[in-house]
């Protein structure tokens, strides 16, 4: 097990973010095309970034996770609201994207995606089963801070910032905010997420969001001390009783799940990298991609 490292990369989160970046400003006949005109402006920030994450953090396991169709998650089966006011992504985005699972299948490199879960459930549980079995380095690459409550002593964040991208551990997590990782998710329920159209606790803010919780622990436990609730909070007594319901549906909505059934028993032998020298050559050629390895 030793220096063994695992990469989990939020596909639509990095594949949607090269898009954007490139494509601001642009009608879609001004994006890059290769000279059969397939679309690849968001392909040449995905494929060369994943090469350059695997050489910078030497990783040997990896999984591109994949969120199904919004209707067949859990959460949107059960709270129709949920991610309800996102818009119709652009064509050329869908395209990039059937163009990529298909080339990372033919390269060799694991995708992973499964009804009725999204890939931060994926994400969720491979990060714990590899912290709990092989205890070694796992980096979850996103710029979803949902994502931070699954830091803990073995996995960190790969963040994307404008100076670069930091490597945020359970540290930085500790220094920034005072609590714990595992209660990221409470601070969520009162603050809520627009754009997954989660309400949170109307009225509050991350200001005394992260106060409650480092003095309460939880939802749960603030909610019991109502009665009791520190004067410098007065302020926010109402707002919290009349947000009860929403806090407790939104850390429903927020939780991430860490113990998909599927994986109980998983080696992370198929996570393990092969890379097809011969067919990447290839592709990159096909999709006029250059990468550094």
């Amino acid at each position: 097990m030793e220096n063994q490292s695992l990469l989990l990369i939020d596909g639509f989160n990095l594949l949607s973010r090269g898009y954007f970046a490139t494509s601001y400003g642009r009608s879609d006949e001004q994006l890059s095309k290769t000279k059969d005109g397939v679309y690849i402006n968001a392909l040449r920030v995905f494929i060369p970034k994943l090469f350059n994450l695997i050489k910078e953090h030497d990783i040997t396991h990896l999984a591109i996770t994949w969120d199904v169709k919004r209707e067949e998650t859990d959460r949107r089966n059960k709270y129709d609201f949920y991610k309800a006011t996102r818009g119709e992504l652009p064509s050329p985005l869908i395209e990039q994207y059937f163009t990529l699972k298909t080339a990372l299948e033919e390269i060799g490199i694991a995708q992973l995606e499964m009804a009725p879960y999204e890939a931060d459930d994926l994400m969720g549980t491979l990060s714990n089963n590899w912290s709990n079995s092989v205890k070694n380095k796992c980096y979850i690459y996103s710029n979803d801070r949902d994502l931070l409550q699954l830091i803990n002593e073995h996995t960190s964040q790969i963040i994307a910032q404008k100076t670069g991208e930091i490597v945020y551990s359970l540290e930085h997590f500790s220094n920034d905010y005072g609590i714990h990782p595992k209660q990221w998710v409470d601070v969520k329920a009162l603050l809520g997420d627009s754009s997954d159209n989660i309400p949170g606790c109307p009225g509050v803010g991350e200001k005394s969001a992260i106060p409650l919780i480092q003095l309460y622990n939880s939802v749960e436990e603030l909610y019991e001390n109502m009665e009791n609730l520190d004067t410098k909070f007065n302020r926010y007594k109402k707002k919290l009783e009349a947000g009860k319901d929403s806090t407790f549906i939104s850390k429903e909505l927020s939780a991430i799940t860490i113990d998909i059934p599927h994986f109980a028993e998983y080696t992370f032998e198929d996570l393990k990298i092969n890379i097809n020298e011969e067919k990447l050559s290839l592709k990159l050629e096909e999709l006029e991609i250059r990468v550094k390895r």
